[in-house]
């Protein structure tokens, strides 16, 4: 684990969240990965179980809540979400850098419980863009569009948790942005340590 670093990825919907962590997935595939979310939602059509979501009914989950094995959780209209300990401390022991896409609230939950994880928040260039964005099509409602846009106030107000912040306006761009910061964590002292330990044993202590 020593080589490994734990990133959260926050974002109000819109930003590109998810294509920039696949883009970076699909970039660094033998360096980055994520960790698969327990739900007790309904599997839905071309899901897979593990790959997608780990599927579990409610009193599974909740057993797993009162043994303490979540990082982080939280019911979502009438479903579970959460993150395994488990399965993100073994992705860090095999030596890979884990990403968790999540909200404000669990990265906050994940960051009271290791408090080494790096924060990463990603914003639109301006609330102008986002509610373009957010827009789609224009076949939506501008009751639905006004919700989706507060619904994004309210994710974007913490984005002062993060200590790195990505700005996706020219996508190429937040993508080079995003790789630095997980390149950044892999080239800290202690992780190259770890990695090049017969090269550290080698070297003579200071005088």
């Amino acid at each position: 684990m020593k080589q490994s670093a734990l990133f959260t990825v926050s974002a109000p919907s819109g930003a590109g969240k998810t294509s920039l962590v696949k883009a970076l997935l699909d970039r660094r595939p033998d360096e980055v990965t994520v960790a698969v979310s327990h739900t007790t939602r309904p599997m839905r059509p071309g899901e897979v179980d593990g790959r997608d979501y780990h599927f579990v009914d409610i009193e599974t989950f909740e057993a797993m809540v009162e043994a303490g094995e979540f990082l982080e959780y939280a019911r979502v209209f009438d479903n579970y979400y959460g993150t395994s300990r488990k399965a993100v401390e073994t992705l860090l022991e095999q030596g890979r850098h884990v990403i968790l896409e999540i909200d404000w609230q669990g990265a906050r939950q994940v960051r009271e419980q290791l408090p080494e994880t790096v924060a990463v928040f990603i914003l639109p260039p301006s609330r102008e863009e986002l509610q373009r964005r957010l827009s789609g099509r224009g076949t939506d409602d501008p009751e639905v569009i006004a919700r989706r846009m507060a619904d994004a106030d309210r994710e974007m107000s913490h984005f002062r948790d993060a200590e790195y912040l990505v700005i996706n306006d020219v996508f190429d761009d937040a993508l080079f942005d995003l790789e630095c910061i997980v390149h950044n964590q892999s080239l800290k002292r202690e992780r190259q340590e770890a990695r090049y330990d017969d090269l550290i044993a080698s070297i003579p202590a200071a005088g």
